[in-house]
């Protein structure tokens, strides 16, 4: 049965995501417009193998078909292929795989939200934030793009995803590396200090035990 066709959830659900993206980052020149433009195309390639035409399943059709004999290959569960490949049995809804990508999807989302709280606050007062996230690492945004996309590579793997999650992270590294150079140049000393003792994607931990170990 083909549990597939519908294709007002794959554009509702793609701009339900892609506007809350824009939302929080705003692209203002063409790097930004060019990253943006990246993930909503992840955003839209999942969604139409989600619920549109599953194109991974079709193209892997032969050899699913040879490696599992008795998977309904075009029914809606059969997309979660982590599940499939690793034989678990049950819903896969509630599958560990399942539950973990849910908690990275929705906790990726919230710490977004949080994040750009707080970036928001630093923008309008102009200065560089450092409160919330940012007192721990110096792109929390970028962290919580990539932890919602590795969500949905566990929850519903895709050539076009797995293919685009990487040359996504490489983006975002470049971009901060971008952000970096250009804050220097408008708060100088201050942010070289405040990069020095934070870290870029993942807490400076050696930065942060020295701070402690000062402060007890």
């Amino acid at each position: 049965m083909f549990q597939y066709g519908y294709w007002e959830i794959v554009v509702i659900n793609s701009l339900i995501f892609i506007i809350f993206a824009f939302s929080f980052v705003r692209p203002k020149n063409a790097t930004d417009w060019r990253v943006f433009g990246t993930f909503s195309a992840f955003i839209v390639a999942l969604f139409t193998e989600m619920y549109g035409f599953p194109l991974t399943i079709y193209l892997l059709s032969g050899w699913l078909s040879e490696k599992f004999p008795q998977l309904n290959l075009f029914a809606h569960d059969s997309g979660h292929l982590w599940y499939e490949l690793l034989g678990l049995s049950g819903d896969p809804h509630t599958s560990p795989i399942h539950i973990a990508s849910t908690l990275f999807i929705n906790g990726g989302l919230l710490f977004l939200a949080i994040t750009w709280m707080f970036l928001y606050r630093a923008q309008r007062k102009g200065v560089v934030a450092k409160s919330g996230p940012y007192a721990l690492i110096r792109h929390p945004q970028y962290v919580a793009f990539i932890v919602i996309m590795f969500g949905f590579l566990l929850q519903w793997p895709t050539l076009l995803t797995l293919l685009m999650f990487p040359i996504l992270v490489i983006m975002y590294i470049k971009l901060a590396k971008l952000e970096e150079r250009e804050s220097i140049k408008s708060f100088g000393e201050e942010y070289a200090t405040y990069a020095d003792d934070t870290g870029r994607f993942f807490p400076n931990f050696k930065k942060l035990r020295k701070k402690f170990t000062i402060n007890s």
